[in-house]
């Protein structure tokens, strides 16, 4: 759940009646707000029986490929655990987050890191008009469409619209960013009785944008156009029957040797002992690593690395096998 209003709560506690304008000012009132966001959502969530987390996000820790994939580990773990993170962007200390971020894109950031299979953005508007309602009267209610349809920006105000932060045309351009990930997106009024669970249930409310491309099939599609192959690993017969012909995840334990300097995330080519490429995919250890713990299983990794990591070299839902 990525939520707003740090600065708001703050403001309220603080006793200001206007919002400032110094950055320093607003990362006070970001900082004062964040303690009264986390009581709230701490406190009913708990009420029913559910676990909260605060995570703190900029842009930063999803540009950087090692950030982007510690924090998607995080997360996926939170929800394994039953616990819901309740995301913010990190106010308190980005400058340009303050001045022109916006909880819509953050929202489809999320989306893509953990795979969604939906991204449900909650506003202060039914859906999505073909015009302002407010101000045409003949302007229709669009239940569906296709994200990322160029006709739908225009409908919300055109990218170079003064619409204010959080408008809807910030909402269109994070639907077609989540499609990327395969992920579709559903616009729909936060007021409205029930609207997560209805929607769960299948029931139609608020703007659908549908992602034209299947969400296994966008990560897939991505990993094996990369060309940029960053290094490859060597696996014995055993280890390259389990990846080619069953599907399964590759483990250290089945490699048998390491090339190119590569980090962790980055796409490395899966090779068989004649030096045929047979997959490729995404790492979850550098070259530097995935050398110490070639040929070890599992629970020698703490060992060898000083800490405990996934058990997989590449995880089957990032391996695309070769054509």
């Amino acid at each position: 759940m990525v939520s707003s209003g740090a600065i708001a709560e703050g403001m309220k506690r603080l006793g200001w009646a206007s919002r400032p304008k110094a950055i320093h000012e607003l990362q006070a009132a970001a900082a004062v707000g964040q303690m009264g966001l986390v009581q709230v959502y701490e406190t009913k969530l708990r009420e029913n029986g559910i676990g909260s987390a605060q995570v703190l996000l900029t842009h930063a820790d999803l540009a950087d490929r090692e950030r982007y994939l510690n924090a998607r580990s995080t997360l996926l773990t939170l929800l394994q655990l039953g616990v819901v993170p309740v995301i913010n962007e990190n106010d308190t200390v980005v400058n340009d987050e303050i001045k022109f971020g916006d909880n819509d894109t953050l929202g489809a950031l999320v989306a893509n890191l953990v795979e969604a299979d939906a991204l449900i953005i909650l506003t202060d508007q039914k859906g999505l008009y073909t015009a302002d309602p407010r101000k045409d009267p003949a302007a229709r209610f669009v239940h569906e469409a296709k994200a990322g349809d160029a006709s739908l920006e225009a409908m919300a105000g055109g990218a170079g619209s003064s619409i204010g932060r959080g408008g809807m045309i910030t909402k269109i351009l994070a639907a077609k960013r989540a499609a990327g990930s395969g992920a579709s997106t559903v616009i729909a009024w936060g007021r409205e009785p029930q609207a997560l669970v209805r929607l769960i249930r299948g029931e139609a409310i608020g703007t659908l944008l549908v992602a034209q491309t299947q969400k296994m099939q966008a990560r897939k599609q991505w990993i094996a156009d990369h060309l940029q192959l960053r290094g490859s690993v060597t696996v014995d017969p055993g280890a390259a029957s389990k990846v080619r012909d069953e599907g399964k995840s590759l483990l250290p334990i089945g490699m048998t040797a390491v090339e190119g300097d590569f980090a962790r995330g980055d796409v490395i080519a899966v090779r068989d002992t004649e030096g045929v490429e047979i997959a490729r995919g995404l790492a979850n250890y550098s070259s530097s690593e995935a050398r110490l713990i070639c040929r070890k299983a599992s629970w020698e990794f703490e060992k060898l690395l000083g800490y405990t990591g996934e058990s997989e070299m590449v995880h089957r839902t990032n391996l695309v096998l070769s054509r």
